[in-house]
């Protein structure tokens, strides 16, 4: 069963011609799959059906482990857009809606090894001195939720210290509990900084420079 309808998947095949690199989307499910893990694996299954640029590779989160901890994956459904390297790049729920357009650009970002932040972005970045865990909440509904996953995304493409997350807000409830979630966007660094709302790429960089001290 296909999960793109046929107008969306003749998009994604001309948006896959201009891949450069080869990318790998690692997926977590489990033998009795999750409520969404099903979606989530045949999505990426069906994406790397459409060129050789894309390959997956289906894990399971007990059986693997070893591999769940080397990703420091701890929920499912999960999905890490990877190159010849691990960029920190995460997906915890099925990125649909408006976060399918996230996971295309996580995949040409990785494919053409590099962002599409500002060079002064990038050569901020390059001076951190310490790990930032950048979680995004979204909701597959909110329009605005996609730029502020694009961006901590694309902070992780540049920076090794940096791992970003989406996290689909309804499917981790008890997440959404934990960080008082009540409207989204919302973002949450290291535990210590939260804001919510979609920021300028100077102000998103901000908090990042500043949880990274």
């Amino acid at each position: 069963m296909a999960i793109l309808s046929e107008e969306v998947r003749q998009k994604v095949e001309d948006t896959f011609r201009g891949l450069k690199e080869g990318l790998n989307l690692v997926v977590f499910t489990q033998e009795f799959e999750c409520p969404t893990c099903e979606d989530n694996r045949m999505l990426m299954e069906e994406l790397s059906s459409i060129t050789n640029k894309v390959r997956v590779e289906v894990l399971d989160f007990v059986r693997d482990k070893e591999k769940a901890d080397y990703y420091k994956v701890d929920k499912i459904p999960a999905t890490i857009v990877e190159g010849e390297k691990d960029y920190g790049i995460r997906f915890y729920g099925i990125p649909g809606g408006y976060e399918f357009a996230s996971l295309i650009h996580a995949m040409k970002m990785v494919s053409f090894r590099s962002s599409t932040l500002s060079t002064e972005t990038k050569e901020q970045l390059k001076t951190m001195s310490n790990p930032v865990h950048i979680q995004v909440f979204v909701t597959l509904t909110c329009p605005y939720c996609s730029t502020a996953v694009q961006m901590a995304h694309g902070m992780a493409m540049e920076s090794p210290l940096i791992t970003s997350d989406m996290v689909e807000a309804t499917e981790f409830p008890h997440l959404t509990h934990k960080y008082n979630v009540s409207a989204v966007p919302k973002v949450v660094m290291n535990e210590a900084i939260e804001f919510e709302g979609a920021l300028p790429e100077s102000e998103f960089l901000k908090h990042v420079m500043t949880a990274g001290r």
